[in-house]
């Protein structure tokens, strides 16, 4: 049964979380459990204040005692309450209870819904501004099996109150998102900023799954967030599943590259080998605790346009994730903040491969002005982490080659690249393969819209197939017998 509630055009000009609580309460055939742990029971609030709430509210519930948690979700492997496994627990078992306890054939048209959050607020020592998960398994249909909204968050308020506020706000414009607004995902995933700023609280992963979602790539999604601000990095699994950065990064080596990737070549995957033998090499990395990662910044995939082809993003995407990368999208266009996002997670040492025209960039001034003391800020930023710069060679004109010994910064950058250099902050990557170093993504990318040939010989094996498969890049294979019958 499709919803429908009397007056909906009274609800439609930008609603007050008090209206979004009621137009869902005044809808006679939504009806589920509200389970928060962490705190307090936000969410629910706002339906008990909103009016009418009690032919939408089941049951509400707080298992704050780990004993009666576990009683009640059971026991999880690694002794942790603020999880993705936690919520889903929760998800499944009140869900179970939902269905169990009431009859669907005296209630054939009940719209059931089970909403969940698990989270940590500030400390009182305020070192730790807390995070959690929320998610909601729902129906629009009564017939439908569920979909799901999964959601990690961070907290970014200095005071537990105002956090717990923020979260009875985001989980009110989830609940009412997913009623109203679920045939548009991207316009949902904004409206859940409704009543809220971005200083208030950071969605930092998001995963729609079910039949409403069928049709969603997650992918796209976390790309959503980077783009509107909600974050400022998301990552993808190989398989092309959205992750939560602390989850895979935490207390691990990183080492990462930047590119286009548009498409990835074999230069890109040489810097990446003779970098990751480099850095697993360091008596200070554990190659059994790293992570590496391809970085695409939101500035490359624009590539010069005022927006993101969503189309060109997936097709870099699925090549990287065919070669077994973790992918992240960032909003980092200087690497210092890259660093700073890293260290977030991790004290281990990091290691970020870049070519050596990138180098240059890196100590260019202008890049740097948003920054009180410059360049030298930035830097010092930099220099506080146990960071390595792996610099892969450039081939010149003339057929030299550009390396960390012949670079030429401004002269008033000199000393700080010397500085830098010496201290063994930047290494130059061994053994680059000199044969391939004219290859360059943009050429290949152009031979392949120009339906040249060639460009195959400059990919890695088995990328080109991708390509001419999927038609990748505007990839259009030719039609070998067009003209034969005219």
């Amino acid at each position: 049964m499709t919803i429908k509630l009397k007056g909906d055009k009274a609800f439609e000009a930008a609603p007050s979380l008090k209206n979004k609580a009621l137009r869902i309460n005044l809808n006679e055939n939504i009806y589920g459990t509200f389970a928060e742990i962490g705190a307090g029971q936000e969410t629910v609030r706002n339906f008990f204040r909103a009016g009418g709430g009690s032919g939408t509210i089941a049951k509400a519930m707080s298992a704050y005692d780990k004993d009666f948690s576990d009683a009640i979700y059971g026991i999880e492997g690694d002794k942790r309450y603020v999880t993705e496994p936690r919520l889903k627990k929760m998800l499944n078992h009140e869900m179970s209870l939902l269905e169990e306890r009431i009859s669907r054939d005296k209630h054939p048209n009940k719209l059931f819904f089970a909403y969940a959050n698990t989270v940590a607020t500030i400390d009182f020592a305020k070192k730790f501004k807390g995070h959690g998960w929320i998610g909601l398994r729902f129906q629009v249909n009564a017939t439908d099996e569920f979909s799901d909204i999964i959601l990690h968050v961070r907290f970014k308020e200095n005071d537990a109150r105002l956090q717990q506020n923020t979260l009875g706000v985001i989980g009110t414009n989830l609940i009412y998102g997913a009623f109203y607004k679920h045939n548009n995902p991207k316009k949902l995933l904004e409206y859940l900023y409704d009543h809220l700023d971005k200083d208030q609280i950071e969605i930092d992963t998001i995963n729609f799954s079910g039949p409403l979602f069928k049709n969603v790539d997650n992918r796209l999604m976390s790309l959503q967030l980077v783009k509107h601000g909600m974050t400022d990095a998301v990552m993808f699994s190989s398989e092309g599943q959205n992750l939560l950065a602390a989850k895979i990064l935490y207390k691990k080596n990183i080492l990462a590259l930047r590119g286009s990737f548009r498409p990835v070549t074999k230069v890109n995957m040489d810097m990446f080998k003779k970098t990751y033998e480099m850095f697993i090499s360091d008596n200070k990395v554990d190659e059994n605790k790293t992570e590496v990662i391809f970085e695409i910044t939101l500035s490359n995939l624009k590539d010069g346009q005022s927006d993101i082809n969503e189309r060109d993003f997936l097709d870099r995407a699925e090549l990287l994730c065919s070669l077994g990368h973790t992918v992240m999208i960032s909003n980092f266009q200087e690497y210092y903040k890259v660093a700073q996002y890293f260290n977030s997670y991790t004290k281990r040492r990091i290691g970020l491969a870049m070519g050596a025209l990138n180098l240059i960039e890196l100590f260019d001034e202008k890049y740097y002005r948003d920054l009180p003391g410059g360049i030298l800020e930035a830097f010092g930023r930099l220099g506080s982490s146990d960071l390595r710069l792996f610099v892969y060679p450039f081939k010149n004109e003339d057929g030299s080659f550009m390396t960390i010994d012949n670079i030429k910064v401004h002269p008033r950058m000199k000393d700080l690249y010397k500085f830098f250099k010496y201290n063994g902050k930047m290494i130059d990557i061994k053994n680059a393969d000199k044969e391939i170093l004219g290859i360059y993504s943009r050429k290949v990318l152009k031979m392949i819209e120009n339906n040249e040939e060639g460009w195959e010989e400059m990919l890695p094996n088995g990328i080109s197939e991708l390509i001419k498969e999927h038609n990748l890049f505007g990839f259009e294979a030719e039609d070998w017998f067009s003209g034969a019958i005219k």
